[in-house]
Order: C-alpha cells, then sequence, then structure tokens
C-alpha cells in the first residue's frame, strides 16, 4: 500500500488554479523531495495533505485514510513540520513537547519516554529545559522536527526544514533527515536542489500547479552531477 496517494487533486481560488489534477503516489519508507518554483503548488499541496485546508475536488489518502472522510485517521499517521516551525518562546523545550503530545493524544504514561526518544533522535537533550525561544535557529528546527515526529507518525511532510541554517546546522539536519528512512516515509520540499541530491530516492517536480516530473533521483539526472538543476530549470522554464 502506497503511504500517499493523490487522484486529481485540485485547488481553486476563484479564477485561478493553485494545483491542477495531481496525481502521484509515494510508497511507504521513501524520501522523497518536493520541488517547484515559488507559486507553484507546493505549499498548497502540503496544506491540503496534512488537512490544514480543503481541496476543491479530487481525492488524497495518507495511509490509506482519506483525508477528507476520514481525516482524524489520516492526521494520527502525518507529522508535519511548516516552514516556520509552530514553537511557543514562553515554553521550555519539554513543556512544548509535552504539550504536543497532549494534542496528538499520546497516553499519559507514554509522554515522557516519547520526549525522551524524539529529543535523543533530534540531538537536542542537552536544550530539554531552555526556552524554545532563547533557541538558535538550528535547535529551533530540530524541535521542530522533534514535535513532528512525536506519536511516531508514519509520514513526515518537512517543509524548507534547512530555511536560515548556517552549513553546519544543515548538514546537521540534512543527516538526521537522512536517517529516518525506512521508519519514516518523509516529504522534503525546498528550493536547495543540492539538499535533495544528498538525501531523497525519488522526486516530484511541481510547475504552475502540474506535476512536470516524479521519478527517481537515478532517472531524473541521467547519472549526471548537474542533472537535477538542468532538469528543474528545462521542466520550470516560462
Amino acid at each position: 500500500m502506497a503511504m500517499i496517494e493523490v487522484e486529481n487533486l485540485t485547488k481553486q481560488y476563484r479564477d485561478r488554479v493553485a494545483i491542477d489534477a495531481l496525481n502521484f503516489k509515494i510508497e511507504d519508507g521513501e524520501i522523497v523531495g518536493f520541488l517547484g518554483p515559488n507559486g507553484a503548488g507546493k505549499s498548497t499541496t502540503m496544506k491540503i495533505l496534512t488537512g490544514f485546508m480543503p481541496a476543491t475536488s479530487g481525492k488524497a489518502r495518507v495511509a490509506g485514510f482519506d483525508i477528507f472522510e476520514q481525516p482524524l485517521e489520516a492526521k494520527r499517521r502525518i507529522g508535519y513540520l511548516p516552514e516556520t516551525p509552530p514553537l511557543y518562546p514562553e515554553l521550555t523545550v519539554r513543556g512544548y513537547l509535552k504539550y504536543v503530545s497532549e494534542l496528538k493524544g499520546v497516553p499519559r504514561a507514554k509522554v515522557k519516554s516519547e520526549i525522551d526518544r524524539v529529543a535523543q533522535g533530534t540531538g537536542i537533550i542537552p536544550e530539554l529545559d531552555r526556552l524554545t525561544g532563547v533557541l538558535s535557529k538550528g535547535y529551533r528546527q530540530r524541535v521542530g522536527i522533534a514535535q513532528a515526529m512525536l506519536g511516531d507518525p508514519a509520514l513526515l511532510i518537512l517543509d524548507e526544514p534547512t530555511e536560515g541554517l548556517d552549513p553546519r546546522q544543515r548538514r546537521e539536519v540534512l543527516e538526521l533527515i537522512k536517517g529516518l528512512a525506512g521508519k519514516h516515509t518523509v516529504v522534503l520540499s525546498t528550493h536547495i536542489l543540492a539538499e535533495v541530491k544528498a538525501i531523497c530516492q525519488k522526486v516530484l517536480i511541481i510547475h504552475r500547479g502540474k506535476i512536470v516530473a516524479n521519478d527517481t533521483m537515478a532517472n531524473i539526472t541521467g547519472g549526471k552531477e548537474t542533472g537535477l538543476e538542468d532538469k528543474f530549470i528545462q521542466l520550470t522554464a516560462e
């Protein structure tokens, strides 16, 4: 069973079509790069898949659950990191993760062990008792990934997870995401093509609301060092 199945998914704002009859599947355990120019429809697609926005028409399923007809079951399988992590600066990291655990319905008896698990996995144990408002950008991103991982969702959707990070922080976050392969299905939205080449097995490219590429990294690049950049420029040319 595919982790994500999208059929003719469309979102229209009056006379503007944001996404136009999208069709794609993402298999369980894959790390997929979701690419496109600004305004191409990436964020709209992710907001629909995560239940933040309704579609105009079409179908979408997560782990076999229809996101429109069975939204709670679908959302239980999803961890979402928006471009700006939704942190509360007045809470400690531990307090914030406890709050998100409660929102996600993690059983009370398992909250402590679940926080320990995601903190260990994201390397934020030394920061657990610091206020989120004083953390560096790199640690805020790590906390954002940690909250997405709470409840051990099968699917992680990460929107620009390395935005604003310095090179060392970016490398650390990418290694963290790469380590999730097999344990989670990961959809990584980014405009940094080198990141996609470094960790993704498959690439989806969207342009003007339509899927213009959906293939393995090997097929997209053709074995060339600049293959992804060349393909991206070719497919998203005006």
